[in-house]
């Protein structure tokens, strides 16, 4: 596991998305895994400047998204559908039918698991995930107790998860207390695996997790990425800073 200590945010964001780009330079049918809330913003904010300034291409690129609400449609200002256009696909040149997120409203979510995995597993591997993760430990929405061996499911959201997520939402009561996630077996799939994390309120679950090589659990979800070949966790001296 490669450590990238950076000063602050911006620097997060700018290093993710030179490692993104230099990635689609080397294969423009990249398969890019994609995560959602606040962390990454910065991320799709530079992608999109490098897009429009330099001309990195997404016109071939395939994204694979973590996860999405249960009983949000598509249209929903909150889904990750939303979220993901809004904030990225609409200002590049990927083509929608590239891009792959859960179905929030599916007519079943068991099928809609399986018929998810199975997705990644003929357009990927995932050549390069990006994650952020929760202060719980959370990575996608595998939240603590995740079996290690778990692929696309539903989850039970727990309230601290609402909590942190609820800035999205008019309230919390709005928060959905399920989702549809890939599972940790999904991730660890990935080729490459990089993990950002900002912030003070991050400090806690950076320090654990960067502790846990030795003591790889459920209970902390994030720990099993000491089980792949090649991740790297690029932080800022916020998220650092009591490691």
């Amino acid at each position: 596991m490669k450590v990238i200590v950076l000063d602050n945010y911006d620097e997060v964001s700018k290093e993710a998305a030179r490692l993104v780009e230099e990635k689609i330079l080397a294969d423009d049918e990249l398969v890019l895994g994609l995560a959602t809330g606040s962390t990454p913003l910065g991320l799709y904010e530079n992608l999109i400047k490098g897009h429009k300034t330099r001309g990195i291409s997404f016109k071939n690129v395939k994204t694979i998204n973590l996860d999405e609400y249960l009983g949000l449609d598509n249209n929903h200002p909150a889904s990750y559908h939303a979220f993901m256009f809004e904030t990225f696909f609409k200002h590049i040149d990927i083509e929608l039918t590239n891009t792959y997120i859960p179905d929030g409203v599916p007519k079943s979510a068991e099928e809609e698991c399986a018929c998810y995995e199975g997705m990644i597993d003929h357009v990927g591997p995932v050549n390069l995930q990006l994650l952020g993760i929760g202060t719980n430990g959370h990575i996608g929405f595998n939240e603590p107790g995740t079996d290690p061996n778990s692929l696309t499911h539903v989850v039970e959201l727990k309230e601290s998860t609402r909590e942190n997520n609820a800035h999205f939402f008019q309230s919390i009561d709005e928060v959905p207390k399920h989702a549809i996630t890939i599972g940790i077996q999904s991730i660890l799939k990935s080729e490459q695996i990089i993990l950002l994390a900002s912030g003070k309120n991050k400090a806690n679950a950076v320090k654990t997790l960067l502790e846990s090589k030795e003591k790889v659990n459920p209970d902390f979800p994030a720990s099993y990425l000491w089980t792949h070949d090649d991740v790297t966790i690029i932080v800022d001296k916020d998220a650092y800073s009591i490691v």
